[in-house]
Order: structure tokens, then sequence, then C-alpha cells
């Protein structure tokens, strides 16, 4: 890598964490690109250069912050079930992957739950595709549980999955903004009952 495309990487990280901060502290609309390179320390100008516009670098923060969530998510579940764990296991440990990555990411957390009801903006399509992501791989894990067994037949799997993904980032912000002298391992446990008393019944559902 050359010297100008790290400085470059280095510039483009700058402006996606002035713009996750900014954005979830007052909004997307209320956040202008001036407010963005100033937190970040450079001038209008190379927001411009970079991202085109205040639409694009959203797009690219979305799909830029939540690679490492899903990648922590699938690599939590393919470590509970290449052990003895089953579904619900892989889904515990995704659980708390997911806490691990919404502590260290509170403002990214806060920002991709916020606009997902915004439904009528321009990137609208690309947060729909981070979720997916997301949802699509709880909902893998579902269908390997009712695959073995484990899982009740008659699970709605696509709402389930997506009820999942919704409790994690709820639970997680309302020990954030509410609890935060709580610990990671009780957050878990709280929600770990949720989980393993709704699906860990022998296919209740």
């Amino acid at each position: 890598m050359t010297s100008t495309s790290t400085r470059r990487g280095a510039t483009r990280q700058r402006l996606y964490e002035a713009a996750i901060t900014l954005i979830a502290e007052q909004g997307f609309s209320a956040t202008t690109m001036e407010q963005i390179a100033e937190r970040a320390g450079v001038a209008k100008g190379t927001v411009y250069y970079n991202f085109g516009g205040k639409t694009e670098l959203f797009q690219e923060l979305l799909r830029q912050g939540v690679a490492p969530l899903t990648a922590g998510l699938r690599a939590a579940a393919q470590g509970a079930l290449a052990g003895s764990g089953g579904a619900v296991d892989a889904l515990d440990g995704m659980t708390r992957a997911a806490l691990v990555f919404i502590a260290a990411n509170p403002d990214f957390t806060r920002l991709l739950v916020a606009e997902q009801w915004r439904t009528n903006r321009a990137w609208h399509p690309t947060l729909t595709e981070v979720r997916h992501q997301l949802t699509g791989l709880v909902e893998e894990v579902l269908q390997q549980g009712v695959k073995s067994g484990e899982l009740d037949p008659a699970l709605d799997i696509e709402l389930t999955g997506g009820a999942l993904v919704g409790m994690v980032a709820l639970g997680a912000l309302e020990w954030l903004a509410f609890h935060p002298a709580r610990s990671l391992d009780e957050v878990h446990a709280a929600l770990s009952v949720l989980l393993r008393g709704r699906l860990g019944g022998g296919g209740a559902a």
C-alpha cells in the first residue's frame, strides 16, 4: 500500500468516525457536511472528494460499520456449531458477540437502530441490505435448528430472526443508556434467559 493510499484510508476513517458520532447525536438530516469535516479536522472539499455527498458517505459508513459485527456473529455461530452446541447455543454465542460489538461501538448501534424507521431515505436500500446481512445469519442458525429437530418446524424463521436481532440491539441500548453500571456478563445472562426460555425448551416457539 502506498503512502498516498494509506493517508486516504486514514482520512476516510476519520470521516466515518466523525459522521457516526454526529449522526448518532443529532440525526442524519441535522448533520451537515461542514460539521463532519470540522469534526474530522479536514476541509469540506475533502469529504466530497472521498464520498461525493452525505448520502454516499452514509451508505459506505453502514457497510463498513456492520462488517466486523457480521464477522463476529458468524465466528460465534460457527464456533458453537463446530463443537457440541446446537442452534440455541449458537444463538447465545451470537448474542454475546453482538453485545461485545455494541459496547465497543455504541454510536454506530444507535445510528443503525434509529435510522431504520426512516424508510423514505435515499439510502434505505443500503440499510435494508445491511439489516438482511444480520438477520440472515440468525435465520441460517434457526434453519439448522429446525432441520436438526432442536427447534419447532412451525417456527416462523424470518420473523423470529428479526425479533432476536431487535431484542439484542434494544436490550443493549437499554443497558448503555440506563444501566451502564451493569457488566456485559450480566446483560448477556439476562438476554440468554429470554433466548433459552423461548427457543430452548425443546422446540417451544
